[in-house]
């Protein structure tokens, strides 16, 4: 028997260097369609993604950089030709606390890199502690109770990318039975 998720999983990893091949917008749609399909806690869809393209990568550079108190445009967002910006949108809620619609925001994130990875596309999740900047926040349109989580990196696999060694994940410390009653 086969277990494709499984196998994706297993198979998944960062890629921190991609060729300038990107999938289109239509191509993505589908795979956010999917990614959007993740556990929701009374289905309040608090995530929204936003895709940076050609020039976008230069205004996320330039507010970057403002974020630092620098001149100029960082070139990080230009490392990729997409980026796709995962921003958190908390809904209001007695049942579902904010911590549980940020892990919803994120499963989308994983969920996503998972499905481009295995369409055969080169992804890697980037962070920074300007991701909470104004100037970052104010450029991707963020509304009250949005926030910004970073930016999934996307573009073509290289061609002479060695595959990465992760190290197996040791089960035992991070798998236990609850406490014996003492």
């Amino acid at each position: 028997m086969t277990h494709p998720a499984r196998e994706a999983v297993l198979a998944r990893r960062s890629y921190s260097k991609v060729t300038e091949a990107a999938p289109t917008h239509e191509e993505l749609a589908e795979l956010v369609a999917a990614a959007g399909r993740v556990a929701d806690h009374s289905s309040l869809e608090p995530w929204r993604l936003i895709e940076l393209r050609a020039d976008d990568r230069e205004r996320l550079g330039r507010a970057i950089n403002k974020s630092l108190g620098e001149m100029g445009a960082s070139a990080k967002p230009l490392r990729a030709p997409l980026l796709i910006a995962i921003v958190v949108s908390t809904r209001p809620s007695e049942k579902v606390p904010r911590w549980e619609q940020e892990a919803v925001a994120s499963g989308v994130a994983h969920a996503l890199s998972l499905l481009l990875d295995e369409a055969g596309w080169g992804v890697i999740w980037r962070t920074g502690h300007y991701t909470r900047s104004k100037p970052v926040a104010k450029l991707h349109g963020l509304h009250k109770g949005e926030e910004l989580l970073g930016w999934l990196y996307v573009g073509g696999k290289p061609e002479r990318d060695r595959p990465g060694r992760r190290k197996p994940v040791d089960v035992h410390a991070h798998l236990s039975r609850l406490p014996h009653k003492g």
